[in-house]
C-alpha cells in the first residue's frame, strides 16, 4: 500500500470532508473510535451502523477527491491499529463495563481499567482535554453531555457509571431554590442517565465543599435523589490523597458510591479503603536538574523580593497566593487547582538549585498519581495542562475505592 493511501482518525476533521458531510452534532471521531474499541464485544452493535456509514463516507471521499484506492476493510485495519497503539489500550479481558462521564483526561479510566473494567462510553466537552484523552486511550470522547443527542450514544449494557462531575452550577441553584430543583445543573444530567440506564453502581467525586454548600442543602438533595427517587443506597466519605493513596498531595475530596439496591442486595458489604502510610515524598516526584526557563521567576519580577525572602527550603512546596507566598508545613504538595496556570493564585512553587520555579506539568500529573513513564502530555499550552491536572482525580485513590466496589458486586 502506498504511503499516500493511509488513513487516520484525524482526517474526519478535514475541512473539505466536513463541508461535504455537515451534521448538526459532529461526533464522527467519537463514534468511530468507540466502535473500533468494541469490535470484539456486543457493544460494537450500538455504534456499528453509524460508524460504518462514516467509514464508508471517508473512504469514498478519499478515493474520489485524492484519487486513492482504499477499501473499507483496509481502512478499518489502519484505524484499528491507530486506536490500539496507545499507552492505555482498551482491555480485551475484562470483568465489568463502565462509562466515563465528565472524563477530563482519564483518571477514572486508568483506575477502573487497572481493576478489570472496560470503558464503553466516554464524554468530555473540553477540546484540550479531549486531545489528552485521545493520546492516551485511543478514543475520542463524545462532547456536551447536556445534549440529548450526546446522551443517545450511551449504550445500555454497563455496570458502573463514573463521574467527577463539576459543581459550578450549584451556587446558582442553591441561591435561587436551595437546590430543590436540579434542573439547570449538571447533576440533573447524571440523574436522567442513572434513571434511564440503571447501572449497578454510581461512582462520583467532587470537591469537599460540596458537603457544606448552601448549608448542606445541596448535598442533602443529591443523596435524596439517589436514594429516595432512584432507589440507590449511597455511601459517602471525604478522603485525602496523602492519607489514602500514598500520594504526597494534600487533596481532600468527597466520594459518593451508590449501589442499586435491587441489583446489588449485598451493598452493605461495601467499605471505603482504610488509611495507608505515606511513604512517598515530594522528592520522589520533583524532576531533577534545570527545567525550562519560562518556569523560573526572573529577578525583575515585581514579587521576586517577597519570594526570595520567604522561600528558603528545598524540602517543601510553597503556594503563591496573589500577593504573598505560603509554606506548606506538612511537606506535601498543596491542593492542585484548575486555575494554578492562569495567574498568581494557588500556584505551587519550589526552590531548586537554579532558582524559584513553578512545577512542571509533568510534576503536577505525578502529584495526581499518574504514571508519567507512560502517560502522554500532548503538545498544548502549559496553562491547559495545569488546568487538566488540577481538575483531575488522584488515580491511585480512585483505584483503591474501585477495588472495594468490585468486591461487592
Amino acid at each position: 500500500m502506498k504511503m499516500k493511501e493511509q488513513i487516520s482518525i484525524e482526517e474526519f476533521d478535514g475541512k473539505k470532508f466536513k463541508i461535504r458531510t455537515v451534521e448538526e452534532d459532529d461526533n464522527k471521531k467519537a463514534v468511530v473510535t468507540h466502535y473500533l474499541h468494541n469490535l470484539s464485544n456486543g457493544v460494537k452493535k450500538h455504534y456499528e451502523e453509524e460508524a460504518i456509514k462514516y467509514l464508508n463516507e471517508i473512504v469514498e471521499y478519499k478515493n474520489e477527491e485524492e484519487k486513492l484506492n482504499l477499501v473499507s476493510d483496509s481502512a478499518i485495519q489502519q484505524l484499528l491499529y491507530e486506536v490500539e497503539n496507545v499507552p492505555y489500550p482498551t482491555p480485551q479481558d475484562y470483568k465489568f463495563k463502565f462509562i466515563d462521564l465528565f472524563a477530563g483526561v482519564g483518571g477514572f479510566r486508568i483506575a477502573l481499567q487497572n481493576v478489570g473494567g472496560k470503558c464503553v462510553y466516554t464524554s468530555e466537552w473540553n477540546v484540550d482535554s479531549q486531545k489528552t484523552y485521545r493520546a492516551n486511550f485511543g478514543e475520542f470522547p463524545f462532547g456536551d453531555i447536556t445534549k440529548k443527542s450526546t446522551k443517545n450514544y450511551i449504550p445500555d449494557d454497563f455496570q458502573v457509571l463514573c463521574a467527577g462531575f463539576p459543581c459550578q452550577a450549584f451556587s446558582i441553584a442553591g441561591n435561587r431554590k436551595g437546590f430543590q430543583d436540579t434542573r439547570g445543573t449538571l447533576f440533573f444530567d447524571l440523574e436522567k442517565i442513572i434513571e434511564t440506564k440503571r447501572p449497578k453502581v454510581v461512582f462520583l467525586e467532587n470537591v469537599k465543599n460540596l458537603v457544606s454548600h448552601d448549608k448542606g442543602k445541596t448535598f442533602k438533595v443529591i443523596l435524596e435523589i439517589l436514594e429516595e427517587k432512584l432507589g440507590y443506597k449511597a455511601y459517602t466519605k471525604i478522603l485525602n490523597s496523602s492519607t489514602h493513596a500514598n500520594v504526597p498531595q494534600n487533596r481532600e475530596r468527597i466520594f459518593i458510591v451508590a449501589f442499586d439496591r435491587e441489583q446489588v442486595p449485598n451493598h452493605e458489604d461495601f467499605k471505603f479503603p482504610e488509611p495507608i502510610p505515606l511513604t512517598k515524598t515530594i522528592h520522589d516526584i520533583l524532576e531533577k536538574g534545570k527545567q525550562a526557563d519560562n518556569l523560573y521567576y526572573k529577578k525583575d519580577h515585581q514579587y521576586y523580593p517577597e519570594l526570595v525572602k520567604t522561600m528558603t527550603s528545598k524540602d517543601t512546596i510553597y503556594q503563591w497566593r496573589r500577593i504573598y507566598v505560603r509554606e506548606n508545613k506538612s511537606q506535601v504538595c498543596p491542593t492542585l487547582t484548575a486555575n494554578m496556570g492562569t495567574g498568581g493564585h494557588n500556584v505551587p512553587l519550589i526552590l531548586d538549585d537554579y532558582g524559584i520555579r513553578k512545577l512542571t506539568p509533568k510534576e503536577c500529573f505525578s502529584f495526581q498519581g499518574y504514571p508519567m513513564e507512560k502517560f502522554i502530555l500532548p503538545n498544548i499550552a502549559n496553562s491547559k495542562l495545569y488546568m487538566q491536572a488540577g481538575n483531575s482525580v488522584t488515580t491511585p485513590l480512585i483505584e483503591r475505592i474501585s477495588n472495594e466496589i468490585i468486591k461487592v458486586f
